[in-house]
């Protein structure tokens, strides 16, 4: 799984987050490597359509596709993504970008949100989607960055391959 901002740099996908009660459990993990000025709501909703973060996706009325990630699948991820498809939403979930502290819950969590209509795929196959043509000049920017993350990729694809 591949850090969200390098390839939303490259491709112009805007990033938008979220945490939960942030003053209890802590801020987003610095792993993320989000840009300093990524949008970030604090929460108590185990979904994250609350309504500041709702306010900003107003402005994205021309995207109406979602990539979400996050951690645990079967509560916040799982909230949320019903939520957006309500909302009209295409939502794409990513299989190697959702955990949780619970590893079972994840490929149950995967397989209701397929069934509800979300698109559930990894990191390297919604890039390569999004891009559509090796023609375009962001193509040498994210094949990097596939070739980069791929190791980590694989661990992570198979040990939910295991679960």
């Amino acid at each position: 799984m591949f850090s969200p901002s390098s390839p939303g740099k490259i491709l112009s996908i805007p990033i938008l987050a979220t945490t939960q009660k942030a003053s209890s459990l802590g801020p987003l993990v610095s792993e993320l490597e989000l840009p300093p000025n990524t949008p970030t709501f604090d929460k108590t909703a185990f979904s994250m359509c609350v309504p500041e973060l709702l306010r900003e996706l107003t402005s994205t009325r021309d995207k109406p596709s979602l990539i979400i990630m996050g951690i645990e699948s079967h509560i916040c991820v799982t909230q949320s993504t019903l939520d957006f498809l309500a909302r009209g939403r295409k939502v794409y979930v990513l299989a190697d970008g959702v955990s949780s502290c619970n590893k079972e819950e994840v490929p149950i969590a995967l397989e209701r949100l397929g069934r509800e209509g979300a698109v559930v795929t990894t990191s390297e196959s919604i890039l390569f989607e999004i891009m559509g043509d090796a023609g375009i000049g962001e193509f040498k920017g994210v094949s990097g960055l596939v070739k980069e993350w791929g190791e980590r990729t694989r661990e992570g694809l198979r040990a939910l391959c295991k679960i």
